[in-house]
């Protein structure tokens, strides 16, 4: 679901990890997970294992992957846009909990922002684990009332004319933004344009 807003309002948004204490939650898991390392139930190599399976395996690269082949390659773009999850699938990353992708296209004229106000509904296989930030109250609520504002404090400050389309993520569907190709690119491959692609730039909270 969409939601276009344009009113622009000077709110406190912490969106960097590094700004946040651990939350009661994050404090718990912590304590279970040292106990469990402790008493040998959990083994530490195996819990590092996943994460960086997240982190770097299953993570923002891949995505960025996707990306770059829109832009390079017309024909799958033409896929991305049709069916998301298909075209997702073709480059090998596919999500096991069934759910489905959409791709949303920022172009000059739309810039394009995903938040899950429910919970944390984020794409996993194409961009890994999900920030801090994308799973905090002030973002799922400020997001839909104020992306101005919130991407103001990201960094991005959009052109009034531009229209801001904020896409609400469920279990059952998920979003990945497709950033605009930068200017003067288009003598770089493929990997060197994957590399310019950001995780924050697939959310919608930055330009790339």
């Amino acid at each position: 679901m969409a939601h276009d807003h344009h009113d622009d309002h000077d709110h406190h948004h912490d969106h960097e990890p590094g700004q946040h204490p651990p939350s009661d939650m994050e404090l718990r898991v912590k304590a279970l997970e040292s106990l469990l390392v402790e008493k040998g139930l959990v083994d530490p190599a195996a819990l590092d294992a996943i994460v960086d399976h997240f982190e770097h395996r299953v993570g923002p690269r891949n995505g960025a992957r996707v990306v770059a082949r829109a832009w390079t390659d017309p024909a799958y773009h033409a896929r991305l846009m049709a069916d998301a999850t298909a075209a997702i699938g073709e480059l090998g990353y596919d999500s096991r909990q069934g759910d489905h992708m959409r791709a949303v296209e920022n172009t000059p004229g739309v810039h394009n922002m995903v938040v899950c106000t429910l919970c944390s509904c984020y794409p996993w296989p194409v961009l890994g684990l999900p920030p801090v930030w994308y799973k905090s109250n002030a973002y799922r609520s400020r997001a839909v009332i104020d992306p101005r504002g919130v991407l103001a404090e990201f960094g991005v400050t959009l052109p009034s004319g531009t229209e801001v389309r904020v896409w609400d993520s469920t279990a059952e569907l998920r979003y990945l933004v497709i950033p605009e190709r930068p200017a003067g690119t288009e003598g770089l491959g493929e990997d060197a344009l994957a590399a310019l692609v950001t995780r924050n730039g697939m959310i919608g909270t930055a330009r790339l």
